[in-house]
């Protein structure tokens, strides 16, 4: 019986050792895809038997085999597989650096503020245009995809163009002054959830924005686009060029229920400090004041899940009149379906900068 154990242990090992990408070591014995069973009788010996493991190709596995190097992130038998860990928090670092807030969103954008606004409800804000800078070079959508398909798995694309489908910008979340890490996470994490794709956090005191926290988003924060405002006014003033009406979470004689609004137009919702709620400056300039009725002896929800069930109540509502809560176009979807795949492995961009290298050199004539 040892020398069974011993003789399948090596012929295991010999086989681990010939599975070797780059010169780094891939744990065939510690494979989710193999185990051993237990052994039922002396006389059954040792048997090797497959799980219930989905296969797929020995390229993807990144978690397993260690990440891609440059020259395997760019063979066409391999694929990028997402670098982030859900288990790390880096909102707070996200909130409190600017710049990298701005490196999030990939494609080019529309300008921060419209020379000609759009008249409220006359029509939907769409943020990007269709190009993405390669040093100089512009790639367009189609060529994006075109680029990264082959190194982007089959059930990864699927989960892109799924989520791509519910996702509109006709909703937006707007967070003011919040102090908890954790509850600006979970709004971010509910709006993701919920189709919400672009969330607004608005501070009056950079300095003195959050406080620490062990909360997390789940990698949320990636797939959003996140914008940071230093003004409420200017943060208004934007949304109202963009379409926006601005509509403020406040309990008051003047608020309407949120299950009596119209959610298919364009709107802002804005929620405020978890002590203090929405500052008096954002009650003044928002075009509308509105409340989650409660029947309980507390008047007041968390944050968080005021937040979350404000975006539900819009998605449902929008769609019972819409049929839908995703309303990009054929040509949004394309563009937002390019700026996932950007955002999906930091390889990704390097990847497009080699074709974009390629389609010059392809289109710069011979002399």
């Amino acid at each position: 019986m040892a020398a069974c154990k011993t003789l399948v242990h090596t012929s295991l090992a010999s086989i681990s050792s010939s599975l070797r990408t780059h010169g780094r070591f891939i744990p065939l014995l510690n494979s989710p895809a193999l185990r051993f069973s237990p052994l039922h009788s002396p006389n059954q010996g040792l048997r090797l038997i497959q799980n219930n493991v989905p296969s797929r190709p020995y390229a993807s596995i990144s978690a397993e085999a260690a990440d891609f190097t440059d020259e395997a992130a760019h063979s066409p038998n391999a694929t990028l597989d997402p670098s982030e860990d859900p288990t790390q928090d880096t909102v707070e670092h996200l909130l409190t650096h600017r710049d990298d807030v701005a490196r999030i969103m990939k494609l080019e954008r529309r300008p921060l503020l419209l020379s000609q606004p759009q008249q409220r409800g006359g029509g939907r804000w769409f943020p990007y245009l269709d190009k993405f800078n390669c040093g100089g070079a512009y790639l367009n959508s189609g060529e994006i995809l075109e680029a990264l398909d082959p190194y982007i798995m089959d059930v990864r694309k699927e989960r892109f163009r799924n989520v791509v489908r519910n996702r509109s910008y006709s909703v937006c979340l707007v967070v003011e002054g919040l102090g908890d890490f954790g509850n600006v996470s979970a709004v971010f994490r509910s709006a993701d959830a919920l189709g919400i794709q672009s969330v607004h956090v608005l501070s009056c005191d950079a300095s003195k924005r959050y406080r620490e926290n062990r909360h997390v988003s789940m990698g949320a924060e990636k797939w959003l686009d996140i914008e940071l405002w230093d003004s409420t006014q200017e943060c208004f003033e934007v949304l109202t060029s963009r379409g926006y009406r601005i509509a403020t979470t406040h309990v008051g004689m003047d608020a309407v229920s949120i299950y009596d609004l119209d959610w298919s137009y364009p709107t802002a919702i804005v929620v405020g400090n978890e002590n203090r709620g929405i500052s008096d400056e954002a009650l003044e300039l928002s075009d509308l004041h509105c409340s989650i009725p409660m029947k309980g002896m507390v008047d007041s929800f968390n944050v968080s899940v005021a937040a979350g069930i404000l975006m539900h109540h819009a998605v449902c509502d929008r769609t019972s009149r819409l049929g839908s809560h995703g309303d990009l176009t054929s040509e949004e979807n394309q563009i937002l379906l390019a700026e996932f795949s950007l955002r999906h492995s930091k390889s990704s961009i390097s990847i497009a900068h080699e074709y974009a290298k390629r389609k010059a050199a392809v289109l710069t004539p011979r002399l």
